[in-house]
């Protein structure tokens, strides 16, 4: 049991600050989510085309125990990397040497690469896809074929990056054991795999604003020749620990570069694939990349590259790094080297420590981005928004966006005129954008503009009929409307919606 303590105390000093940590970015749309915060929501995550039913699940339930206090989601996501880190180290002390599994454990339980998928609740699909894998291996391991199957499937339905887990398993196979066993359950996964990946292509066709597949705005070509550069930039994380943000500056290299990184990445296979038996890295190199190629292949997501990607292809990579330096004979160096990296994610646990220094870390970063600087002005306060975004508006003057932050903070600060005036160019950019109509709609019944405003509400329950946002206004406006049946809201809502009557 020594290991395993050993592994659980590392991992409270490096990430045991994401306990106090709130929540981001998408965490807020996932706490606006009926699925996740209505009483009987826990069957509707399991609708067909809701992705990571299993993670939704498991927010549903840190919900349900524990309202919208980020602790315990947080706790959750610190518990599955702890599993994960402990299961892995059950794993490889069969495959490998002793010293290999502990260094490649601690690798994977302490590099500073896994602060995100560990410090972001909305990662916890990665988390738990990773540790339910793991657990396949484990059973895979000790033979349970069948128990690896239906362990891989609840990984799948945590996540669906996890769809390259049956070709780490197939060149374990051909490489190590060649039991014909084996090929029925790995048969089995590929088709599983094949299955739930088309339902999720599927959700992203017909679900608005999915941001991935035809709707991530760039076609397949482009993003498979962009992510031979983010590959790389991933490899350089994992060696050079530096460099980590929540919004990367990645361009669109869809051209002979894109061409040229892939070429690299071959090459490294080749080599790696040619002295695989001498290092004993190759195999886990060569599978570290197979791991991230759902997310970094020719399947199109908005964002090209996220630090968390890199969570469950850890596992094979800090193995190979492991390989290599168990070869080491100064042991006192690995220790070294577990204490900085724990030091390096305690101190980007601090960078997630709030959402201010979060977005201004990824503003150091990324400096000419939009996303960051508008993420930055929607926590601070109205005079520096309004002064960040006025910096954006000089870099992307006709963006929606923009003039949609800038309206919210005017209206923060009481200018409801210059509210207006930024509202109104939101719905000159966007005119059939529900959201843009209804602040507009905010902005005039500031101004007792009461019947303009109703118009602008109304507007905005045509094109989305759900908008709770824009029923409620009209309701708040003094004029009755009733909620559709067919519409889902949170408890939250169905109890704002009580409390307001019409004036």
């Amino acid at each position: 049991m020594r290991v395993p303590i050993l592994i659980v105390a590392a991992v409270v000093i490096a990430f045991g600050g994401t306990l106090w940590a709130p929540f981001h970015y998408d965490d807020f749309g996932m706490l606006a989510d009926p699925a996740i915060t209505s009483a009987d929501g826990w069957r509707d995550v399991w609708r067909f085309t809701q992705t990571r039913p299993l993670t939704y699940f498991s927010f549903w339930v840190n919900y349900a125990l524990g309202g919208e206090s980020p602790r315990g989601f947080h706790a959750v996501n610190l518990l599955v990397h702890l599993a994960s880190s402990v299961l892995l180290w059950l794993c490889l002390s069969r495959l490998v040497t002793r010293q290999a599994a502990l260094i490649a454990a601690m690798i994977f339980a302490l590099h500073p690469v896994q602060t995100e998928a560990v410090a972001y609740v909305f990662a916890r699909g990665t988390l738990l896809a990773t540790m339910f894998c793991i657990g396949a291996l484990y059973a895979w391991i000790r033979g349970r074929h069948w128990l690896c199957v239906g362990l891989f499937i609840l990984g799948m339905l945590s996540k669906e990056e996890c769809a390259a887990f049956p070709a780490l398993l197939a060149l374990m196979h051909v490489t190590m054991s060649r039991n014909r066993a084996e090929r029925p359950p790995i048969a089995a996964m590929f088709v599983i795999s094949l299955a739930l990946v088309a339902r999720v292509a599927y959700a992203t066709v017909v679900i608005p604003g999915s941001g991935a597949g035809t709707q991530a705005g760039i076609t397949p070509l482009a993003y498979l020749l962009t992510q031979g550069w983010a590959i790389l930039r991933y490899v350089q994380l994992f060696a050079v620990p530096v460099g980590f943000t929540v919004d990367p500056q990645i361009d669109v290299v869809a051209d002979w570069r894109g061409a040229l990184c892939w070429g690299a990445i071959l090459f490294t296979c080749v080599v790696a694939a040619r002295f695989a038996e001498r290092l004993g890295a190759g195999l886990w190199l060569i599978a570290g990349l197979l791991l991230l190629l759902p997310t970094s292949s020719i399947f199109p997501a908005q964002d090209l590259a996220a630090d968390r990607r890199l969570y469950l292809p850890m596992i094979c990579f800090a193995t190979a790094a492991a390989q290599v330096l168990r070869r080491t004979e100064f042991p006192i160096l690995l220790v070294a080297g577990a204490c900085v990296m724990a030091l390096f994610s305690a101190a980007r646990t601090e960078v997630w420590a709030s959402e201010a220094s979060l977005w201004e870390d990824a503003m150091r970063q990324a400096p000419a981005k939009l996303r960051p600087r508008l993420q930055l002005a929607r926590v601070s306060e109205p005079a520096t928004a309004i002064r960040l975004l006025e910096e954006a508006r000089i870099s992307a003057p006709g963006n929606a966006d923009v003039a949609s932050e800038l309206g919210r903070a005017y209206l923060m600060s009481g200018d409801s005129s210059n509210a207006l005036k930024e509202f109104g160019r939101a719905v000159a950019l966007r005119p059939n954008d529900a959201l843009a109509i209804n602040n507009r709609g905010v902005a005039l019944s500031r101004l007792a503009l009461r019947e303009p405003a109703a118009a602008d509400f109304r507007r905005a329950i045509e094109i989305d009929p759900c908008y709770f946002d824009a029923r409620l206004n009209l309701r708040k406006s003094g004029i009755e409307s009733t909620l559709p049946d067919s519409c889902r809201i949170s408890d939250r809502q169905r109890q704002l919606w009580k409390e307001s009557s019409p004036r």
